[in-house]
């Protein structure tokens, strides 16, 4: 199989099933955005050399391609044969919060992104995250029912929050906080 098919050189794209649309469409957008999320995340997998976080990293990437997958589906018939993104996976993501958060101290201030190399890559995820919730609700505005995978993505930039704080705790990386003044 080769990987150019040049049916994309007019500027258009092929969504799951025969629908072709511009590349420019607000879902095409919002796919791109959850596999730039996805490739953000594959950095993160290789920036856990300790396995700090691997097997809550591991269960994100197969999950964003079935996000992905429901995105790119505008045929109702093939949706309903996809493994979509449900209530369960909105808890076990809220599960996988409490538990690392249970562990860090408590937030007083906000923090500056950054710390060591993976919390930072996770910190540079989450952006990702909600920007691909704003395509996805920008999607969603007067169009298809995508309100569980904008809960979804909500709860997993939560998640990759407390994942970089995690990160920043286990390898002895004090966060940097934000004071509100010029000087700091």
């Amino acid at each position: 199989m080769k990987i150019y098919t040049r049916t994309g050189d007019d500027g258009t794209t092929g969504l799951l099933g025969a629908l072709r649309v511009p590349k420019h469409d607000a879902r095409v957008e919002a796919c791109g955005t959850v596999d730039e999320l996805n490739a953000a995340l594959g950095i993160a997998v290789a920036l856990d050399t300790r396995d700090v976080l691997a097997n809550g990293l591991g269960a994100l990437q197969p999950a964003l391609f079935r996000v992905g997958a429901e995105l790119a589906t505008a045929d109702a018939a093939l949706l309903d044969r996809l493994e979509r993104i449900g209530d369960d996976d909105i808890v076990a993501l809220e599960r996988t919060i409490d538990q690392l958060d249970a562990v860090l101290p408590p937030l007083t201030r906000f923090i500056l992104p950054g710390g060591s190399p993976l919390a930072a890559q996770l910190h540079l995820a989450r952006t990702v995250c909600r920007r691909a919730e704003r395509r996805v609700t920008a999607l969603a505005n007067g169009g298809p029912d995508l309100r569980t995978l904008v809960m979804y993505l909500n709860r997993l930039a939560d998640l990759l929050f407390v994942m970089a704080r995690f990160a920043n705790h286990r390898a002895g990386v004090v966060e940097t906080t934000w004071s509100g003044s010029r000087g700091a």
